[in-house]
């Protein structure tokens, strides 16, 4: 059986693992996704292409790395949604993001731009970066 090591180098695209392609290694291998994020870190591989498009994009040093986008119009039930999930610390968690997303049939990416336009962070990355 392939180990995490071996299933994280074999992922990589220009030297870093993608977001999704770290739940494939985890959802092959039976882990949780934060073994992934975790075991990448100890490699010294980063993550990249964040579902959410928080991070991961290009240089964080001109701007160019998340993919985020204040939503300036929020449908009601994705801002209902939101603010039902936020957790004590006024974030919502990586996990409550995809689970709107699925509930809503909206892209992760819709979820991402509708919390940044409402002002709220999202936190608690299942991988561990955040």
């Amino acid at each position: 059986m392939e180990d995490i090591a071996e299933a994280i180098r074999n992922a990589l695209v220009d030297g870093e693992l993608p977001c999704a392609s770290a739940f494939v290694v985890a959802q092959r291998l039976g882990l949780d996704p934060l073994k992934v994020g975790q075991a990448a870190d100890e490699l010294g591989v980063r993550l990249s292409k964040c579902q959410l498009g928080l991070f991961g994009y290009g240089s964080k040093a001109e701007g160019k790395h998340r993919r985020v986008e204040p939503m300036k119009e929020i449908p009601t039930e994705l801002a209902t949604a939101i603010r039902s999930a936020l957790g004590e610390d006024g974030k919502l968690s990586c996990i409550a993001a995809w689970q709107i997303a699925e509930k809503l049939k909206v892209s992760r990416q819709q979820v991402s731009n509708a919390a940044e336009g409402m002002g709220v962070r999202i936190g608690q990355c299942q991988l561990g970066a955040f």
